[in-house]
């Protein structure tokens, strides 16, 4: 359910708030603690069940698992495929990502401060020390089950399930094993068709995450210019293409982002210079930020984007970072202004990102002011229908 004809849908971009016992017990099995794998499985239960309803009462339409058994959107594949560590082999160093963005580095005082307030909760990620291959399907049977059950018991219309792009996995799981990071690459994409495949297979929108294909420009130390830039963002999309080859455009969107912080931002990479990028992905949907003070201007620019025409936009007409409500009113607003661009038919209303992109920390946006704002997206989402689908005296 990707298009409506009656009315603007209304969605969001998967991570919500995850109850402090979950969370307690994510810490635990991702640092290999002891915890109790049967209480694990009913905290993650009834979390997505709770979650999914909570989602119905706001009025959302298509609604997602809260990402609720992953540690973080990345991460969380450890737990899948075989070749992950969590550390190098002893005596083996690999490449660094920038510990900071450069609009940290121009801040410093947000920077030390931001550091100090995520330092316990990091998560560390895994690294690649072996071949890779998608060993164990028990979690993503369990996430796909616990969804299926949860839907069925909120009665949610639809529901779409996250899943990391090779792209994201190769800018943050670092490589010791592959001899380039485009061998690194192509890896990770013949190993997640087997998630992203099963998540269509279970009747599910399947939602791929790629922040690499606009914050990675920070991310990567060779890029120099934004065309360096540019051949990565391509050979990253090329990778996911081919690893959802064999699932429809129209059961697949793409999300991408700045950095899900709430921060400066200065140094964002502008929306329009990924147009050309984005019309190559497959995914039919593109789910992107449009709502934070960084971004809200890029509105304008998707009048040029050329995007083929059966592309659907789905942009972020609520902030995921900070704890205003937006009124309903903004909301309409912002998703007319979209509307106008592509049509009515090719809108779903969005969020910028997820309000629970780390799931070991308390969220940014306090869970009940998160509800609040999904309440207000389907509230302003009800009033944009009202004026675009209004009879024409």
């Amino acid at each position: 359910m990707q298009r409506s004809t009656d009315r603007i849908l209304t969605t969001h971009v998967g991570s919500l708030p995850r109850p402090a016992a979950l969370r307690d017990a994510l810490r635990a099995r991702h640092f290999g603690q002891a915890y109790d794998e049967a209480a694990f499985a009913r905290l993650c239960a009834d979390a997505v069940n709770e979650a999914v309803a909570q989602q119905v009462a706001a009025g959302i339409d298509i609604v997602s698992d809260g990402e609720m058994s992953k540690a973080a959107y990345t991460s969380y594949v450890k737990h899948r495929m075989s070749g992950f560590s969590d550390a190098p082999p002893p005596g083996k160093t690999v490449p660094a990502r920038p510990s900071n963005l450069a609009d940290w580095a121009d801040h410093p005082d947000f920077m030390a401060a931001y550091m100090q307030k995520r330092a316990p909760a990091t998560v560390p990620p895994p690294c690649c020390t072996g071949p890779l291959s998608y060993a164990d399907r028990r979690p993503l049977e369990f996430d796909l089950a616990n969804l299926k059950d949860a839907v069925q018991r909120g009665g949610a219309r639809a529901a779409f399930m996250t899943a990391a792009t090779p792209g994201v996995l190769v800018m943050f799981q670092p490589n010791a094993y592959y001899r380039d990071e485009d061998s690194y690459v192509a890896a990770l994409a013949d190993a997640m068709r087997t998630e992203y495949e099963a998540i269509h297979r279970a009747g599910f929108i399947l939602q791929l995450d790629a922040p690499d294909l606009a914050v990675g420009r920070l991310m990567w130390p060779e890029v120099k210019t934004d065309a360096d830039f540019i051949k990565i963002a391509e050979r990253n999309l090329a990778a996911l293409n081919h690893a959802t080859a064999n699932i429809p455009p129209e059961a697949m969107r793409l999300h991408i982002c700045w950095g899900n912080y709430h921060g400066p931002h200065t140094h964002d990479f502008p929306v329009a210079k990924l147009f050309g990028v984005l019309a190559k992905a497959r995914p039919q949907a593109l789910s992107f930020e449009g709502a934070n003070p960084r971004h809200d201007h890029e509105w304008e620019d998707w009048r040029s984007a050329k995007l083929p025409d059966d592309k659907i936009l789905i942009p972020g007409v609520i902030d995921s970072t900070v704890n205003f409500v937006e009124h309903p009113r903004l909301v309409a607003q912002r998703i007319a202004r979209y509307a106008d661009i592509v049509g009515r038919e090719r809108v779903i209303a969005g969020v910028d990102c997820g309000f629970g992109t780390f799931g070991l920390q308390e969220t940014t946006v306090f869970p009940s002011i998160v509800w609040s704002k999904l309440k207000a997206l389907s509230e302003g989402a009800r009033m944009a229908s009202e004026r675009l689908w209004r009879p024409r005296a």
